[in-house]
Protein backbone atom coordinates (compact mmCIF):
# COMPACT_ATOMS: atom_id res chain seq x y z
CA UNK A 1 0.00 0.00 0.00
CA UNK A 2 2.93 1.95 -0.61
CA UNK A 3 1.14 4.63 -2.61
CA UNK A 4 -1.63 5.15 -0.43
CA UNK A 5 -0.29 5.21 2.80
CA UNK A 6 1.46 9.20 2.78
CA UNK A 7 -2.05 11.29 3.46
CA UNK A 8 -2.48 15.40 2.16
CA UNK A 9 -4.44 15.01 4.57
CA UNK A 10 -6.12 12.53 7.63
CA UNK A 11 -9.30 11.85 9.14
CA UNK A 12 -10.85 12.87 12.48
CA UNK A 13 -11.08 10.83 15.53
CA UNK A 14 -13.26 8.14 15.36
CA UNK A 15 -16.39 8.01 18.15
CA UNK A 16 -16.97 4.66 19.05
CA UNK A 17 -20.36 5.13 21.11
CA UNK A 18 -23.30 7.63 20.88
CA UNK A 19 -22.29 9.18 17.51
CA UNK A 20 -23.60 12.15 16.58
CA UNK A 21 -23.81 12.61 12.48
CA UNK A 22 -22.58 16.09 11.42
CA UNK A 23 -24.85 16.41 8.15
CA UNK A 24 -28.24 16.96 7.50
CA UNK A 25 -31.06 14.89 5.63
CA UNK A 26 -32.68 16.55 2.03
CA UNK A 27 -34.50 14.62 -0.42
CA UNK A 28 -32.71 13.84 -3.85
CA UNK A 29 -34.71 11.71 -6.83
CA UNK A 30 -37.95 10.79 -4.23
CA UNK A 31 -35.64 9.58 -1.17
CA UNK A 32 -34.22 10.63 1.68
CA UNK A 33 -30.69 11.28 1.49
CA UNK A 34 -27.78 12.03 4.30
CA UNK A 35 -25.74 15.02 2.91
CA UNK A 36 -22.76 15.93 4.50
CA UNK A 37 -19.75 17.84 3.91
CA UNK A 38 -18.72 21.93 3.15
CA UNK A 39 -21.11 23.82 0.92
CA UNK A 40 -17.39 24.61 -0.95
CA UNK A 41 -16.81 20.94 -1.96
CA UNK A 42 -16.20 21.34 -5.54
CA UNK A 43 -16.12 17.33 -5.76
CA UNK A 44 -18.15 14.90 -4.49
CA UNK A 45 -18.89 11.49 -3.55
CA UNK A 46 -21.97 8.94 -3.41
CA UNK A 47 -21.76 6.60 -0.86
CA UNK A 48 -24.13 3.55 -0.81
CA UNK A 49 -24.90 1.77 2.42
CA UNK A 50 -25.01 -1.88 3.00
CA UNK A 51 -28.04 -3.84 3.46
CA UNK A 52 -28.98 -2.12 6.74
CA UNK A 53 -29.08 1.37 5.47
CA UNK A 54 -28.24 4.65 7.86
CA UNK A 55 -26.60 3.27 11.04
CA UNK A 56 -24.27 5.33 13.09
CA UNK A 57 -21.19 3.83 11.47
CA UNK A 58 -22.18 4.45 7.92
CA UNK A 59 -23.10 8.08 8.39
CA UNK A 60 -19.68 8.71 10.75
CA UNK A 61 -17.88 7.21 7.91
CA UNK A 62 -19.67 10.08 4.98
CA UNK A 63 -18.84 12.66 7.59
CA UNK A 64 -15.19 11.80 7.86
CA UNK A 65 -14.79 11.64 4.77
CA UNK A 66 -16.58 14.72 3.87
CA UNK A 67 -14.48 16.24 6.75
CA UNK A 68 -11.29 15.31 5.73
CA UNK A 69 -11.40 15.65 1.91
CA UNK A 70 -13.39 17.88 1.71
CA UNK A 71 -16.00 16.16 -0.36
CA UNK A 72 -19.66 16.80 -0.29
CA UNK A 73 -20.93 13.55 0.50
CA UNK A 74 -23.89 12.18 -0.37
CA UNK A 75 -25.83 9.26 0.96
CA UNK A 76 -28.99 7.47 -0.28
CA UNK A 77 -31.61 5.70 0.99
CA UNK A 78 -32.18 3.29 -1.77
CA UNK A 79 -34.41 1.37 0.36
CA UNK A 80 -36.95 3.82 1.42
CA UNK A 81 -36.95 3.69 4.78
CA UNK A 82 -37.28 -0.15 4.88
CA UNK A 83 -33.83 -1.29 5.19
CA UNK A 84 -32.66 -5.29 6.13
CA UNK A 85 -33.27 -6.34 10.03
CA UNK A 86 -29.89 -6.62 11.18
CA UNK A 87 -31.17 -9.64 13.56
CA UNK A 88 -31.83 -11.39 10.68
CA UNK A 89 -27.74 -11.77 9.71
CA UNK A 90 -26.24 -13.52 10.07
CA UNK A 91 -28.98 -16.20 8.84
CA UNK A 92 -28.56 -19.40 11.30
CA UNK A 93 -31.90 -19.99 11.15
CA UNK A 94 -34.85 -20.66 8.77
CA UNK A 95 -37.00 -17.88 10.03
CA UNK A 96 -33.82 -15.61 9.10
CA UNK A 97 -33.18 -16.89 5.87
CA UNK A 98 -36.94 -16.78 5.29
CA UNK A 99 -36.93 -13.21 6.15
CA UNK A 100 -33.99 -11.94 4.74
CA UNK A 101 -34.68 -13.47 0.80
CA UNK A 102 -38.11 -12.05 0.95
CA UNK A 103 -36.50 -8.66 1.99
CA UNK A 104 -34.15 -9.31 -1.29
CA UNK A 105 -36.93 -9.91 -3.43
CA UNK A 106 -39.09 -6.67 -1.90
CA UNK A 107 -35.97 -4.10 -1.36
CA UNK A 108 -32.50 -5.70 -2.34
CA UNK A 109 -32.81 -4.98 -6.76
CA UNK A 110 -29.76 -3.95 -7.73
CA UNK A 111 -31.19 -3.17 -11.27
CA UNK A 112 -34.18 -0.50 -9.29
CA UNK A 113 -30.88 1.19 -7.00
CA UNK A 114 -29.09 1.61 -10.48
CA UNK A 115 -32.28 3.55 -12.17
CA UNK A 116 -32.02 5.63 -9.31
CA UNK A 117 -28.84 6.77 -9.39
CA UNK A 118 -28.62 9.12 -12.61
CA UNK A 119 -31.76 11.17 -10.62
CA UNK A 120 -29.30 11.65 -8.10
CA UNK A 121 -26.34 12.98 -9.12
CA UNK A 122 -28.41 15.26 -11.36
CA UNK A 123 -29.97 16.93 -8.16
CA UNK A 124 -27.25 16.62 -6.33
CA UNK A 125 -25.26 18.45 -8.63
CA UNK A 126 -27.54 21.51 -8.15
CA UNK A 127 -26.02 21.96 -5.02
CA UNK A 128 -22.79 22.25 -6.20
CA UNK A 129 -21.03 25.50 -5.72
CA UNK A 130 -21.78 26.69 -9.09
CA UNK A 131 -25.34 25.26 -8.86
CA UNK A 132 -24.61 23.27 -12.36
CA UNK A 133 -22.45 20.66 -11.12
CA UNK A 134 -19.63 18.81 -9.23
CA UNK A 135 -15.93 18.91 -11.32
CA UNK A 136 -15.73 15.61 -10.31
CA UNK A 137 -17.58 12.40 -8.54
CA UNK A 138 -16.38 9.31 -6.44
CA UNK A 139 -18.64 6.34 -5.86
CA UNK A 140 -18.27 4.60 -2.20
CA UNK A 141 -20.47 0.84 -1.75
CA UNK A 142 -19.99 -0.99 1.41
CA UNK A 143 -21.58 -4.91 0.75
CA UNK A 144 -24.35 -4.35 -1.22
CA UNK A 145 -23.61 -0.93 -2.11
CA UNK A 146 -20.18 -2.62 -3.05
CA UNK A 147 -21.93 -4.37 -6.11
CA UNK A 148 -24.21 -1.35 -7.39
CA UNK A 149 -21.44 0.40 -6.79
CA UNK A 150 -19.19 -1.67 -9.51
CA UNK A 151 -22.38 -1.70 -11.70
CA UNK A 152 -22.72 2.68 -12.41
CA UNK A 153 -18.80 2.52 -12.33
CA UNK A 154 -18.82 0.29 -15.59
CA UNK A 155 -19.25 1.81 -19.02
CA UNK A 156 -17.82 4.80 -21.06
CA UNK A 157 -20.42 6.67 -19.74
CA UNK A 158 -20.36 6.75 -16.39
CA UNK A 159 -19.62 9.66 -14.25
CA UNK A 160 -17.72 8.40 -11.80
CA UNK A 161 -13.97 9.56 -11.62
CA UNK A 162 -13.24 6.57 -9.03
CA UNK A 163 -14.72 3.85 -6.97
CA UNK A 164 -14.31 2.12 -4.13
CA UNK A 165 -15.43 -1.15 -2.67
CA UNK A 166 -15.62 -1.89 0.89
CA UNK A 167 -16.46 -5.38 1.90
CA UNK A 168 -17.98 -5.82 -0.86
CA UNK A 169 -20.76 -8.73 -0.51
CA UNK A 170 -21.59 -9.50 -4.32
CA UNK A 171 -18.39 -10.15 -6.17
CA UNK A 172 -19.17 -10.44 -9.89
CA UNK A 173 -15.98 -10.74 -12.10
CA UNK A 174 -17.79 -9.99 -15.29
CA UNK A 175 -18.97 -7.01 -14.29
CA UNK A 176 -15.27 -5.81 -13.51
CA UNK A 177 -14.54 -6.30 -16.69
CA UNK A 178 -16.86 -3.28 -17.83
CA UNK A 179 -14.79 -0.77 -14.93
CA UNK A 180 -12.15 1.47 -16.93
CA UNK A 181 -11.75 4.05 -13.88
CA UNK A 182 -9.83 3.52 -11.07
CA UNK A 183 -11.33 1.40 -8.11
CA UNK A 184 -9.91 0.10 -5.02
CA UNK A 185 -11.59 -3.02 -2.78
CA UNK A 186 -10.94 -3.16 1.14
CA UNK A 187 -12.09 -6.74 1.81
CA UNK A 188 -12.67 -8.40 5.32
CA UNK A 189 -11.49 -12.31 6.41
CA UNK A 190 -15.25 -13.30 5.19
CA UNK A 191 -14.42 -12.30 1.44
CA UNK A 192 -13.36 -15.71 -0.34
CA UNK A 193 -9.47 -14.43 -1.93
CA UNK A 194 -9.78 -15.95 -5.10
CA UNK A 195 -13.30 -14.55 -6.06
CA UNK A 196 -11.82 -11.28 -4.44
CA UNK A 197 -8.61 -11.74 -6.73
CA UNK A 198 -10.16 -12.61 -9.86
CA UNK A 199 -12.07 -9.48 -9.82
CA UNK A 200 -9.01 -7.47 -9.56
CA UNK A 201 -7.73 -9.07 -12.57
CA UNK A 202 -10.57 -8.32 -14.74
CA UNK A 203 -10.72 -4.69 -13.75
CA UNK A 204 -9.30 -2.39 -16.65
CA UNK A 205 -8.08 0.60 -14.53
CA UNK A 206 -5.60 1.61 -12.17
CA UNK A 207 -6.42 -0.54 -8.92
CA UNK A 208 -5.77 -1.58 -5.13
CA UNK A 209 -6.45 -4.36 -3.16
CA UNK A 210 -6.16 -4.26 1.05
CA UNK A 211 -7.39 -7.20 3.31
CA UNK A 212 -8.47 -6.60 6.61
CA UNK A 213 -7.58 -9.88 7.80
CA UNK A 214 -9.04 -9.25 11.12
CA UNK A 215 -12.26 -7.87 10.69
CA UNK A 216 -15.57 -9.38 9.94
CA UNK A 217 -17.55 -8.60 6.81
CA UNK A 218 -19.75 -5.30 7.72
CA UNK A 219 -16.97 -3.24 10.07
CA UNK A 220 -16.48 -0.34 8.40
CA UNK A 221 -20.34 0.08 8.09
CA UNK A 222 -23.59 -1.17 10.48
CA UNK A 223 -21.44 -4.32 11.87
CA UNK A 224 -18.43 -2.43 12.74
CA UNK A 225 -18.19 -2.75 16.61
CA UNK A 226 -16.44 0.46 17.29
CA UNK A 227 -15.89 0.43 21.43
CA UNK A 228 -13.87 -2.80 20.53
CA UNK A 229 -10.37 -0.29 20.33
CA UNK A 230 -9.31 -3.27 17.44
CA UNK A 231 -12.10 -2.87 15.37
CA UNK A 232 -11.81 0.72 15.20
CA UNK A 233 -7.90 1.26 14.51
CA UNK A 234 -9.09 -0.85 11.58
CA UNK A 235 -12.13 1.07 10.87
CA UNK A 236 -9.93 4.31 11.01
CA UNK A 237 -6.94 2.65 8.88
CA UNK A 238 -9.86 1.56 6.34
CA UNK A 239 -11.24 5.01 6.13
CA UNK A 240 -7.57 6.46 5.57
CA UNK A 241 -6.84 4.43 2.79
CA UNK A 242 -10.46 5.33 1.10
CA UNK A 243 -9.59 8.60 1.52
CA UNK A 244 -6.53 8.41 0.12
CA UNK A 245 -7.65 6.63 -3.07
CA UNK A 246 -9.78 9.76 -3.59
CA UNK A 247 -7.62 12.67 -3.19
CA UNK A 248 -5.46 10.70 -6.05
CA UNK A 249 -8.30 10.45 -8.14
CA UNK A 250 -11.09 12.12 -7.27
Amino acid sequence: MDNYSQACCSIPPVIGTNYEPKGEYTTLNGLKTYVTGPTSATCALLSIYDIFGFFPQTLQGADLLASAGPYRVFLPDFFEGKPCNIEWYPPTTEEKKTALYAWFGEKGSFDAGREKVPGIISEANAMSPDAGKFEKWGVLGYCWGGHLATVIAGGEETVFSAAVQVHPGVITPADAGKVTIPMAVLASKDEKKEEVEEFMSRLKGEKFVEWFDSQIHGWMSARGDLEDEGVRMEYERGYQIVLNFFKKHV
